[in-house]
């Protein structure tokens, strides 16, 4: 199995790394569609609808299949022997980092619902600071595998 892994490692890492662009993309985009929604939209109107219908399918199209992609990739990654030094810290923030941004994922799935019932009870200026949590935490995790502190 290991020779299969280290075999294929080049491949996998290749996935993820393009898992990885795609969910930081929509990470990064979603937060600010919440902005204009919560700023300019009214319940009922057309640009009410085009942001709930843009935001549905970012989510489900994109960000949902990108994020299962990424975990998959990086699981077996982390099997493949030789890739992952486990007493080094950096394995250890990268987690912390990429199940802090699954969470934060799960909580704009959340937000995303709440505006498709019309039950947003957040500002734009608060999407727009929640919209800098992807790039603290891509920096952790970058930070993470490249300096392998």
């Amino acid at each position: 199995m290991g020779y299969v892994l280290t075999d294929i490692y080049p491949y996998v890492l290749t996935f993820h790394i393009i898992s990885v662009m795609s969910w930081m993309a929509g990470l990064f985009y979603l937060p600010r569609l919440f902005v204009y929604h919560a700023e300019r939209a009214n319940n009922g109107d057309q640009l009410d609808e085009t942001l709930r219908i843009m935001e549905f399918k970012l989510q489900r199209y994109i960000m949902a299949p990108a994020s299962v992609a990424t975990w998959v990739a990086g699981l077996i990654l982390i099997i493949t022997p030789g890739v992952v030094d486990w007493s080094a810290l950096w394995p250890y923030t990268k987690a912390a980092g990429v199940i802090s941004m699954t969470i934060f994922d799960h909580w704009l799935m959340q937000k995303r619902k709440q505006f498709g019932r019309g039950e947003n009870t957040l500002t734009g200026r608060h999407y727009r600071l929640m919209n800098e949590v992807p790039t603290i935490l891509v920096i952790v995790i970058v930070a993470s595998v490249v300096i392998k502190f």
